[in-house]
């Protein structure tokens, strides 16, 4: 008589679940091959041409960037993935959702396989950082779109919303969405200028373990320098990188500028730089005297892009130098 161990049980259990999922997956690609060809558009991904039929209507993302161009073309996504530090969708996203809200499907590097194949999408749209394992996995779902991977720059947001916007078959609602936001953004730029306010300024990510100073060549910061500041990084970052390393209290001079944008991320970011506010270090900084230190929401500010991010960031730009 054979005898059955907790190992063999757990064994068993995950190769049923990969099986069910390979079931799954097979009828779901009978049923997609069956829907109708009109209107088919052949899209420039990561992973080659993906052909992508109609106006998808059962839309799945996978990246922030991807709800936001979603939300922008008019669509309301069964599912999403977190926002960076938080448990659900970002903040800024929740006045366009209404009582829309999507299902999680995890967070952007571990994404639920199994919960994205229950809603048996027409569309997924993924991240540029999407692995190809995953890929292999999703695109037996559905057509999965992953933008190609830019080099770092503040318009990469455009490019990728135009794709989404193509699998969506929403062009016209993207373009004018960025639209939008760059007359947004001159119309701030000029108001800045002829408020005679523009200066340098920095973006810093306050996190647990001390400040970061962001690139200059990231979406926020790309909105900064649109609407009429010098962002600088004091040489602290590289070309190629996000943000510095952390710095100590002590080096907080390298970014003491004529604006501050302070950004955090979850409560312990928050509890750090409120400690550090109490510090000569932060207190002796000219920029803090000058009262040009402005708190932003990190998850908006240091995670999100899209046409509704940049609308809401303008806004807190706006509301900071334009009161």
């Amino acid at each position: 008589m054979s005898v059955i161990t907790p190992a063999i049980a757990t064994a068993r259990h995950k190769s049923w679940r990969f099986n069910m999922v390979g079931v799954l997956l097979s009828a779901l690609v009978v049923s997609v091959l069956g829907t109708t060809t009109a209107q088919a558009r052949t899209l420039d991904t990561a992973y080659g041409d993906v052909e992508v039929k109609g106006t998808p209507e059962r839309v799945v993302t996978l990246y922030e960037g991807a709800l936001d161009a979603a939300v922008a073309a008019g669509v309301k996504p069964l599912g999403a993935v977190t926002t960076r530090g938080g448990d659900n969708v970002a903040t800024y996203t929740e006045a366009h959702l209404g009582e829309d809200r999507p299902a999680i499907m995890g967070v952007v590097r571990e994404i639920n396989i199994e919960a994205v194949l229950a809603q048996q999408p027409d569309l997924i749209l993924a991240p540029a950082q999407l692995s190809d394992e995953q890929y292999q996995l999703l695109s037996h779902i559905a057509p999965t779109v992953v933008p190609p991977t830019q080099p770092l720059a503040p318009d990469n947001w455009k490019n990728e919303a135009r794709l989404y916007g193509e699998a969506l078959n929403r062009q016209a609602a993207i373009a004018e969405a960025i639209a939008a936001v760059e007359q947004r953004a001159a119309e701030v730029g000029q108001a800045v200028e002829e408020a005679g306010i523009a200066g340098s300024a920095f973006l810093v990510r306050w996190m647990p373990g001390g400040p970061m100073v962001m690139s200059q060549n990231l979406f926020a910061t790309g909105l900064l320098a649109q609407a009429g500041l010098d962002v600088q990084d004091g040489g602290l970052v590289g070309e190629r990188g996000v943000h510095s390393d952390v710095l100590s209290l002590e080096n907080l001079s390298q970014v003491d500028g004529d604006w501050l944008f302070l950004a955090t991320l979850n409560e312990d970011g928050q509890a750090a730089l409120e400690a550090a506010k109490q510090s000569s270090a932060f207190t002796r900084l000219n920029v803090v005297e000058q009262e040009r230190v402005i708190p932003v929401d990190g998850q908006l500010w240091t995670s999100a892009n899209g046409p509704l991010a940049a609308q809401a960031i303008l806004d807190d730009i706006e509301a900071a130098l334009l009161p």
